[in-house]
């Protein structure tokens, strides 16, 4: 069975990784995954840790002191880091990776240089209509998660009107596929094999699959007996609609 110190949840927006990591955090024995390195700014990383953003000093004890506090509460007591990363700021991430390890050459090197025996998840969505849709949705309506008696969780911007827009839709579906290239690419080229989720498997069985992560990551699997999901689907009748009427201008094409 591999034991690890550390997971890295590769994925994109609206890939079901809020779930994933609620559920995570539930079990008490695998950390706290969250996005502690989700901006290009380490000043964002420090004051969302609750460090001085213009933190004095050179900038590899700035990295070394973030790093730290980051390991700490993305770990709490359990012994296992557990960290969500997203592509958009994942150049800048690595790179200052490497200003904090210069002795190593590799991204995958760097990354168990700062957080230990890593193993990546690469937690994907197999329809990047339905993808999209939830994305464009989300930034329309400004809600972005709730949880399962309705409550919102993450609200990032008053409502809009909900108003179609296939051309926003489809940039947002190129984007969604050019994430998973990239992701695809890093993997091939750090000479990584992730352990694959698929977002549909997952949402339609949330237990099980925290199940399987738990025992990969060499975690009691027992401990996802009794986890409630934290999190709701926002997919309603308008989501259905526009992934109708965005396929259906695919076809005709």
């Amino acid at each position: 069975m591999s034991v690890y110190d550390s997971y890295v949840i590769c994925t994109a927006p609206r890939s079901g990784s809020t779930l994933l990591c609620k559920l995570l955090i539930a079990t008490g024995v695998a950390g706290n995954p969250e996005s502690y390195f989700h901006e290009p700014s380490v000043a964002s990383w420090r004051r969302e840790l609750g460090l001085a953003p213009d933190a004095a000093g050179c900038e590899h004890d700035v990295l070394d002191e973030t790093f730290k506090a980051a390991i700490a509460e993305g770990s709490l007591e359990t012994g296992m880091f557990g960290l969500r990363l997203q592509r958009h700021s994942f150049d800048f991430f690595v790179g200052k990776l490497a200003i904090l390890h210069p002795e190593c050459t590799r991204d995958r090197d760097r990354l168990e240089a700062a957080f230990g025996r890593t193993c990546f998840i690469h937690l994907s969505r197999h329809d990047k209509v339905e993808q999209a849709v939830s994305y464009v949705k989300a930034q329309q309506s400004g809600l972005w998660h709730k949880v399962p008696d309705g409550t919102e969780l993450e609200r990032l911007s008053e409502p809009q009107a909900l108003t179609y827009d296939g051309d926003r839709i489809g940039n947002c579906v190129a984007e969604m596929e050019a994430h998973d290239r990239a992701w695809e690419d890093w993997f091939d080229r750090e000479d990584i094999e992730p352990l694959r989720l698929c977002y549909e498997t997952f949402s339609a069985s949330p237990i099980e699959t925290l199940r399987e992560v738990l025992v990969y990551l060499g975690r009691n699997g027992a401990k996802a007996d009794g986890v409630e999901p934290g999190v709701a689907k926002l997919a309603d009748a308008t989501s259905r609609a526009w992934v109708r009427r965005f396929k259906a201008g695919q076809n005709e094409v």
